[in-house]
């Protein structure tokens, strides 16, 4: 299955013409509070129902829906999603949210919040100097934390699947 993407310029352009795209928005509610396009509705990935996306939406070969999340590997993994319950219908915004904004379109800020990527690398990166910490000082055995959280990083970068990102986008600071 070839995931289909749209430059965020193109999408809007269309969006313009009033072609019926439908903007959908997987991020956790935070981040999508924080800044998301103008009339994309939130959707978190981890809560994602393709097929009723697609009833209440309409989305179709005429008005497909247009994904997005922070840099693009969420919304790519939403349209495997779509595209495994039959809805082939999806485009996914390249570069995301960042792109759409760095470009100037239209978004919608709300309150500020660290994005999820911010919160892994703030996480992985207290874990591991607290696993050197606690080796150098205490014991050992300590290491194998710093080995794991690394381990954990390697993985992430290899699969494009994070269990401590999803983990964070499900904190109560996430959520609305």
């Amino acid at each position: 299955m070839e995931v289909m993407t749209i430059a965020p310029g193109k999408a809007e352009e269309r969006r313009q013409r009033g072609e019926g795209l439908h903007f959908v928005d997987v991020r956790s509610p935070a981040e999508y509070e924080a800044v998301h396009a103008e009339g994309a509705k939130l959707y978190p990935l981890d809560e994602l129902r393709p097929k009723q996306i697609a009833v209440e939406l309409g989305i179709s070969e005429k008005q497909p829906v247009v994904l997005l999340c922070a840099g693009g590997g969420r919304a790519r993994k939403a349209a495997e999603k779509f595209h495994a319950e039959g809805i082939p219908h999806c485009l996914v915004v390249e570069g995301g949210t960042q792109a759409w904004e760095a470009a100037g379109l239209p978004v919608l800020k709300g309150k500020g919040v660290i994005s999820i990527e911010r919160q892994v690398r703030i996480g992985a990166g207290t874990l591991i100097l607290t696993g050197v910490l606690l080796g150098f000082f205490i014991h050992p055995g300590w290491y194998i934390l710093s080995g794991f959280t690394g381990g954990g990083l390697i993985f992430a970068g290899i699969t494009d699947w994070c269990g401590m990102g999803l983990l964070l986008a499900k904190m109560p600071w996430n959520q609305k």
